[in-house]
């Protein structure tokens, strides 16, 4: 079932955030709270109040941490969408969407701590550890939802970003290409097809004029009888 979408109002900032903070904070607001779980432990044993407002102190750090994860994690995101495929950007906007809800739940944490401090239980004690590690829960998969945007679409990677660049230019160049192409081809004069046209050889007509044979007469040969006749 996918989470209801809440937003975080926008609040201008004096300065502008640099690109690529995101990976550097992120650190900070998954191992704190790590840290924080161990002091709610081991102080369920010793129970010294001075180990419960340093816990309070670190869930306030990471109420602003967890706030600046979100912010430059906006940052980033704005600067690596056009890079991701579809797949990436719809984990894209989840992953925003979990983050915006960690924020309220970090200060939820803080809330929950001065209450479970004002009571000073055993019972409360044990219910903060309990949703305390839900919180980490969450952010350990937040952390990896992260990492998968990192290595899976390339979020963020240069060297990734680099050669979708160079692809997108390759893309556009042949387009352009193609496109003079098929310009060429609309100016050039249509080529009509040449008929072969056999020439004929004028016929020979029959000769109106016959040529007479006569036919030759036939010499008879002289014989002997006759020339003595004579």
């Amino acid at each position: 079932m996918p989470l209801p979408t809440i937003t975080i109002p926008e609040i201008p900032l004096p300065i502008d955030i640099p690109e690529l903070l995101h990976p550097a904070i992120v650190h900070f607001v998954i191992a704190i709270p790590i840290v924080v779980l161990l002091l709610e432990i081991y102080n369920l044993g010793v129970k010294h109040r001075s180990i419960s407002v340093f816990s309070l102190l670190l869930l306030m750090i990471v109420a602003v941490a967890i706030f600046a994860t979100y912010l430059t994690g906006t940052v980033d995101g704005k600067a690596t969408w056009d890079a991701l495929s579809a797949d990436g950007q719809a984990d894209l906007k989840a992953h925003k969407l979990l983050g915006t809800y960690l924020v309220y739940a970090s200060l939820g944490l803080v809330l929950f701590k001065l209450l479970f401090m004002a009571i000073g239980k055993t019972f409360g004690r044990i219910l903060f550890i309990l949703i305390l590690g839900g919180f980490i829960a969450v952010t350990l998969y937040q952390g990896k939802e992260g990492g998968e945007l990192v290595y899976k679409y390339g979020a963020n990677n240069e060297a990734v970003a680099n050669v979708k660049s160079d692809l997108e230019d390759a893309i556009d160049e042949r387009d352009e290409l193609q496109e003079k192409l098929d310009e060429a081809k609309k100016e050039a004069p249509k080529a009509t097809p040449i008929e072969a046209k056999k020439e004929e050889a004028p016929k020979a007509t029959p000769a109106e004029a016959t040529k007479d044979e006569t036919p030759k007469e036939e010499s008879t040969p002289v014989t002997t009888e006759d020339s003595n006749a004579s």
